[in-house]
């Protein structure tokens, strides 16, 4: 049999279930993936919650690592035994076992392993489209990066550096302020203390941001626009404070602002595209210029227990082992 975590209901952690149910044969066009890690996400919360809606009942989860078990009629280029892993969906990873579209997915070289591939891969990839297709920020430049302490944000830091970008980050508390500067953040800005707007604005010597990277939503949302240089960017891609509504057209036109909300699928929604944004990344934890700390392990059927875990953020990552 095969595990499974469903949800029947939105809400808390609570509501996450284990079930068991056979797996069918790849169908066409699919491959059947045994997993060896899967990772969690703050994305996965929001579908758990409902903020993100979906049609119930629904298992959870956009990532995984494992080995190729089958692969349906029509598949080419992958093989039983093949070492793979995605970030792209469909729902469903929170599983032992599963049957995907084949072109999720992609080979892992042999010296990245499992742990570290969902460690990396969904909050790599995400900075990969932020930095390198969504706006590409030169050597030099300055931008202004939300939650700099998470995992997307430390990330991006790194990235950051690696470019030559002055990357300013936001954080909550002093420990996530030391986290960003370690990874590479030129400058942080405490919450908390700090007017963010009014403080990017003394950082830049009153020209503002060429953009602004906002994983955040409703709280961040008036800090991001007024941080703008004139023509700037402000680049929407989470809500982890809540989406932003009844936005207003009128609040761009005093600078002339720009305003995209952009996901991973959208960008990453051929296997090309897949690829090269994957082997970008690769190539970076290759050459050590991008790493990230191994998540905490807990067996699939702790799945609740992971999730509240990061909730309270007693833990900063976690991935889910398929026993």
């Amino acid at each position: 049999m095969n595990q499974t975590v469903i949800l029947d209901t939105h809400g808390g952690p609570d509501v996450l279930r284990v079930a068991d149910s056979s797996l069918p044969a790849p169908a066409a066009g699919e491959v059947t993936v045994a997993h060896r890690a899967v990772g969690i996400n703050v994305i996965d919360l929001y579908y758990r919650s409902g903020l993100y809606p979906h049609a119930l009942p629904h298992g959870l989860g956009f990532e995984g690592a494992g080995v190729i078990e089958a692969v349906g009629a029509g598949v080419t280029g992958l093989r039983p035994g093949d070492r793979v892993a995605y970030a792209t969906g469909p729902l469903g990873a929170y599983a032992q076992a599963r049957n995907l579209p084949a072109q999720h997915l992609i080979k892992l070289p042999a010296d990245i392993g499992f742990d570290a591939a969902m460690a990396m891969l969904f909050k790599g990839l995400t900075v990969q489209y932020l930095f390198r297709q969504t706006y590409r920020p030169q050597a030099g430049e300055t931008v202004l990066f939300h939650a700099a302490a998470s995992g997307v944000g430390l990330i991006a830091c790194q990235w950051a550096r690696l470019l030559g970008v002055q990357l300013i980050g936001t954080v909550s508390d002093k420990a996530g302020g030391a986290l960003a500067r370690e990874h590479g953040a030129w400058r942080v800005i405490d919450t908390r203390h700090e007017d963010v707007a009014a403080r990017v604005m003394a950082l830049t010597n009153g020209a503002g941001v060429a953009t602004v990277y906002d994983g955040v939503g409703r709280d961040t949302w008036q800090a991001s626009l007024d941080s703008l240089r004139p023509r700037g960017l402000l680049v929407s891609f989470g809500d982890a404070s809540g989406p932003v509504t009844n936005v207003a057209l009128s609040a761009l036109q005093k600078q002339s602002l720009y305003l995209t909300r952009t996901s991973l699928a959208a960008y990453l929604n051929t296997p090309a595209r897949l690829l090269t944004a994957a082997s970008e990344l690769f190539g970076h934890m290759r050459a050590k210029a991008l790493h990230a700390h191994i998540p905490r392990h807990y067996p699939l059927a702790q799945a609740a227990r992971a999730h509240a875990a990061l909730e309270k953020r007693s833990i900063a990552a976690a991935v889910l082992i398929p026993s």
